[in-house]
């Protein structure tokens, strides 16, 4: 009786999991048609072929051999139900098997096929999705909006002169890598060896001036194709990157800012934008130079074609405001009929936005967004861990929630609790996105 019952489980899994293969949104339905198709007219050509050779057999050997093979000592209706039934069988079982066989190198040990291929599915219809910043900030939402759509561009600012990025710019005369980099290894669709090794960055020993690998290969990359945005997406290939990473701007420009010292009247003009932070005082204007720079054409395509627009979060003066910065970048935004998000940092930066809440980041975005309203403002809530000695939480103003949407929500990294947690943030975005938007039209929101 236990062995029936397993057998009968057995049969329900085997049974449920061929119905699944019918389920809408996978893209396996038409090419098992036309397989059962193709099938079906090879057998009517082998049975024409056999049919002449039995009447043509007469009484002979091969009469009582086409007579076993047939099985004409049943009737009709049985014999049609078990070779229907055992050709079923056999074609499940063969386009199983090279299913698994072709799609092994791809799929991680222990995960169903079908899951695999059901989520993919889902995500490569996912909303579009921009995001828009720089620094640890954008990749950190990238790396949790990857498990929900495939449809993602990340706009980076290429402003960066510091560091490794800032020695390859000045030596190279090329755009700075690091947050393209960053980012492209946030979207890679394994982050195992092959990103760590894009990540790695080598010693000051090592004579290679503390150069990330991907920093490098982009270079490289830039001089053998001798295009910059060629470069980030032969990148993207060999990462897998599900999504695409575009410079705001292809120009060389520079970051910079009128600053007022502490306990002075007068401002100073600080250029580059590794030397902002460092220069204590209050940002009371930002600027490129130069100051047209004409945006990159696919970075403004894609935030016309978007569903969702989300700044930040980042480095308010030197991530997320230098694209803002770029002529048509805010128009086109203001423009787009996508859904607009603002991500407000988790804690302050220092020599950036000391003592700033809420209210200051925004209007410091408004500002450079033409008062262009934001959808929603997603805010941390979360005040409990500690922070490191000199660092402090952006604290929401008094009577914030009167004046914006505002939605506060626990997002902070436990590890880190100065950074947002990717996953936390990225499932509030997406849950905020399906409450303002609802079905949206054929795309699908997927996660594992």
């Amino acid at each position: 009786m236990k062995k029936q019952q397993k057998w009968n489980e057995k049969l329900k899994q085997v049974f449920s999991a061929s119905v699944r293969w019918l389920s809408p949104g996978i893209g396996v339905k038409r090419w098992l048609l036309l397989i059962l198709i193709g099938i079906t007219l090879l057998v009517i050509g082998v049975g024409v072929f056999m049919l002449d050779s039995f009447r043509a057999a007469g009484n002979t050997f091969w009469l009582q051999i086409f007579s076993i093979i047939s099985l004409r000592f049943l009737n009709t209706t049985l014999r049609a139900f078990v070779f229907g039934f055992s050709g079923l069988i056999l074609i499940g079982i063969g386009t199983f098997g090279l299913n698994r066989s072709l799609l092994k190198p791809f799929i991680k040990p222990g995960e169903p096929i079908l899951d695999t291929i059901s989520l993919f599915r889902k995500r490569e219809k996912g909303p579009r999705i921009v995001a828009i910043g720089g620094g640890t900030g954008l990749s950190t939402l990238l790396r949790g909006l990857k498990d929900y759509s495939h449809n993602l561009t990340a706009i980076v600012t290429v402003a960066d002169d510091g560091g490794s990025s800032g020695e390859l710019r000045k030596n190279l005369g090329i755009l700075p890598p690091g947050d393209i980099r960053s980012c492209l290894a946030a979207l890679s669709d394994d982050e195992e060896l092959m990103t760590k090794v894009f990540q790695y960055r080598f010693g000051e020993s090592a004579g290679i001036n503390g150069h990330a690998l991907g920093n490098l290969l982009i270079s490289a990359l830039t001089d053998i194709t001798g295009s910059f945005e060629e470069a980030v997406a032969e990148s993207g290939r060999v990462l897998a990157v599900r999504g695409r990473v575009l410079p705001a701007t292809l120009h060389d420009v520079k970051l910079v800012a009128e600053i007022r010292l502490p306990n002075q009247t007068s401002e100073v003009k600080v250029i580059g934008e590794s030397q902002i932070p460092k220069t204590l005082g209050i940002i009371r204007r930002l600027w490129l130079e130069p100051s047209n720079p004409l945006p990159f054409p696919p970075t403004i395509q894609a935030i016309l074609a978007a569903d969702l627009i989300i700044i930040g979060p980042g480095s308010l003066y030197t991530s997320l405001l230098p694209n803002l910065l770029v002529p048509d970048l805010a128009d086109a935004i203001k423009a787009s009929r996508a859904v607009k998000f603002y991500i407000c940092n988790v804690a302050n930066q220092k020599g950036e936005t000391d003592g700033y809440k809420v209210l200051d980041h925004i209007h410091a975005i408004e500002k450079h967004l033409h008062d262009q309203p934001i959808d929603v403002i997603i805010c941390n809530n979360d005040f409990n861990p500690k922070l490191p000695a000199g660092v402090e939480w952006v604290m929401p103003d008094v009577d914030l929630e009167e004046q914006y949407s505002i939605y506060f929500a626990a997002l902070v990294e436990k590890e880190n609790p100065w950074r947002h947690d990717s996953q936390l943030l990225a499932q509030t975005v997406i849950n905020l996105f399906l409450e303002r938007t609802g079905p949206l039209g054929n795309r699908q929101i997927a996660k594992e």
